[in-house]
């Protein structure tokens, strides 16, 4: 369908009812956790308690309402809500929690963890933690580590060199890993030729980190980027994300189209 009639700009009323511009759960989430985050006192809590009120009051969206909210988040934020169990012990631990709920949202706290120059192994715990909130699996966390390592690089030294460079300490530093694994297309130095008929853009965590950084790579602007993002199809909203995220550090804000801003 996105062959005959690919995404060239914003569009609106798509799968939801909804006018061009309007961000989805990815957006959310990420706001969430950012406005808590810019809080001194922040604190795991205060990131799921954001989470409550996206999830029951709609706030941090569009539109004065929560839509598309992935299963693993919502059973987190159940968790939560019941009182039981910590914030840092919601996330599901079994192979049905490795959605890219937590890979969709953890750009802020690396963002955090730059700022704040976080010593290497804080850093690597804190990232874990904010990946566990929602998504406990270790293969969930991986994902959130390498996209971690990624990003640090681009925000060190804007160039894609940087993605490689991010991708090597990646593979060094988590090679004990035991998801580590289910990622090794993205080792192979090939892995930027690939056709686009071979990278998936389905909603596993694994998948969505694969197609998000093909798309930096196979490109050379946020706008381009992102497209390619959406016109892969299946998980658009997120893999975008993901992808813009990286492209924004690499290209800057300057570089998102102004008609985009403005819509």
């Amino acid at each position: 369908e996105l062959d005959r009639d690919p995404v060239t700009g914003m569009r609106g009323y798509g799968t939801y009812d909804l006018p061009a511009g309007s961000w989805s759960d990815d957006t959310s989430m990420s706001l969430a956790a950012l406005r808590a985050l810019i809080d001194k006192d922040w604190s795991c809590d205060s990131v799921m308690n954001n989470f409550v009120k996206w999830i029951e009051n709609g706030e941090f969206t569009a539109t004065g309402e929560a839509f598309d909210v992935g299963g693993a988040c919502l059973r987190a934020i159940k968790k939560y809500v019941q009182g039981n169990t910590s914030a840092s012990e919601c996330g599901g631990t079994d192979e049905c929690s490795n959605g890219n709920g937590s890979l969709m949202r953890i750009h802020p706290f690396v963002l955090y963890a730059y700022a704040n120059k976080m010593p290497f192994s804080e850093w690597l715990e804190f990232i874990k933690n904010g990946s566990a909130l929602t998504h406990a699996h270790d293969c969930s966390k991986l994902g959130c580590l390498i996209y971690a390592f990624v990003l640090f690089h681009l925000l060190g030294d804007a160039n894609k060199d940087s993605i490689a460079l991010g991708l090597r300490r990646a593979e060094y530093h988590l090679r004990e890993c035991s998801e580590i694994k289910r990622y090794n297309r993205l080792w192979n130095s090939d892995f930027a030729n690939l056709p686009m008929s071979e990278i998936r853009s389905s909603g596993y965590v694994v998948d969505t980190l694969e197609a998000a950084l093909w798309c930096v790579l196979t490109t050379d602007n946020y706008r381009d980027c992102v497209l390619r993002a959406v016109n892969l199809g299946e998980d658009t909203d997120t893999v975008a994300a993901v992808a813009g995220g990286l492209a924004g550090a690499l290209y800057g804000y300057d570089d998102i189209p102004t008609e985009w801003l403005d819509t």
